[in-house]
Parts: structure tokens; sequence; C-alpha cells
């Protein structure tokens, strides 16, 4: 299977949350529901709303904060596939991101870097 890059670079397909989403696991989707309500201090984490097809995916079942993330509404705004192609590239808006997610800029800078 071919890697699923989101808007700001991570690897969906490496996500636990699709990946659990896939196999239809809902024991890990339960566990990744804890883990944000315990680390995320969000208390109405359920395992429906760990459920994720992946970003770039136009299946509506995204994960609560990739649903809401503003990083991936500015990129569809732009009707870009991800942030590396986006002309602005380097923005505000992803900078803070990938100062805090190396490999996800590893990946955007590599796909810059071809255009």
């Amino acid at each position: 299977m071919s890697q699923m890059i989101a808007y700001c670079g991570l690897i969906c397909n490496d996500c636990p949350g699709y990946i659990a989403t896939q196999a239809n696991d809902w024991p890990a989707l339960e566990k990744l529901a804890e883990r944000a309500r315990i680390e995320f201090n969000s208390p109405n984490a359920t395992a429906e709303s760990s459920l994720c097809d992946g970003c770039i995916s136009a299946s509506a079942r995204k994960c609560a904060y990739c649903a809401e993330c503003g990083i991936r509404a500015c990129a569809v705004s732009k009707g870009v596939v991800n942030c590396g192609l986006c002309p602005d590239y380097g923005c505000e808006k992803i900078t803070g991101f990938l100062n805090m997610v190396p490999q996800a800029k590893a990946t955007l800078d590599s796909i810059h870097a071809s255009l």
C-alpha cells in the first residue's frame, strides 16, 4: 500500500487511529480514546471519535483532532494535496507544527524541493 501523506506531512498509514480503524480494532480505538482523555485532557474522547480513514481521504471519518485541524482546513481551502505543494509553504500556520514534528518537516521539505 502506498503512503497516505496528511496535509501536515504526517504519514496516515503509521497513525494508530488509522491502523485501528482499518483493522476494525475497537479495543485499540478505546485505548486511544483513553489516552486522549488522560494525556490530552479530552474528557469526551471515545472510540468513535478515534475513528479515522486518513486526513486526505474522502471519508467523513476523521479522528476528532484531525477533523478540527487548522492546517488541514487551510490546505483544503487552498486545494493542495499537502502543505509541501502549497506556494506559501513555510507559512506561520505550518511552521509551529513542523518544529514539534521533524519527521513531518522532512517529508514536506522533500515534496517541496521536488517542485
